[in-house]
């Protein structure tokens, strides 16, 4: 049990340290740039993608691709909005150490922030026309879990004593008095930084 266990652990820890922006990203020059020059360091957000923006068969080759990128996250599509131009997902449970075939948790930190506590994000990714092509920008919101008050329950709640006579309710395990509220982190950087060295990969294999 305890070699099993290790070796889920390594795996996770492997998997940690192979997220994409460990390699060098494809790199897509803005406009005005220099052809050829790959940029060092993090990656633009939003990234420009040159592209034909006014024919309609150039937006759903970005809306798929970035489909294509979020898939790969086990992100859920909620919404998407091809006026306005943006993909919103669920929220996803932040993966922890040992849920290795999750990527949504990027680095060993943020793999042991979610082991230990309650996360959950949620990706937004905008595609916005401009003169030569597009600005694809990635949105990562992370959020805590607030719960209002500790669960009441104790070790033994839900024992039921010998020396006592039959007792027919069996509801004595009590949960929450209300949901469990959120509390905003901000933007998950690491995540977004991922999903847009893929998302170059993505639009650069034409």
């Amino acid at each position: 049990m305890a070699g099993k266990l290790f070796r889920r652990l390594a795996l996770g820890l492997v998997v940690t340290s192979a997220s994409c922006t460990a390699v060098p990203p494809v790199a897509v020059a803005p406009p005005g740039a220099v052809p050829g020059g790959v940029a060092t360091g993090p990656i633009a957000n939003p990234i420009f993608v040159a592209a034909n923006s006014g024919n309609p068969e150039s937006d759903l080759f970005l809306s798929e691709r970035a489909a294509d990128v979020i898939a790969k996250y086990n992100f859920e599509i909620d919404t998407t909005n091809q006026l306005e131009g943006t993909i919103s997902t669920q929220y996803k449970v932040g993966s922890g150490i040992l849920e290795p075939w999750h990527r949504e948790s990027i680095g060993l930190a943020n793999r042991l922030e979610s082991t230990f506590q309650p996360i959950r994000r949620k990706v937004l990714v905008h595609f916005v026309r401009v003169e030569g092509g597009y600005l694809v920008s990635v949105e990562a919101l992370k959020e805590i879990e607030d719960l209002s008050s500790p669960t009441p329950n104790s070790p033994g709640g839900s024992t039921f004593p010998q020396n006592y006579p039959l007792r027919r309710d069996l509801n004595l395990v009590l949960g929450q008095a209300s949901p469990s509220g959120w509390i905003p982190l901000g933007r998950d950087a690491a995540l977004e930084q991922d999903m847009l060295c893929r998302l170059q990969t993505a639009y650069a294999a034409r």
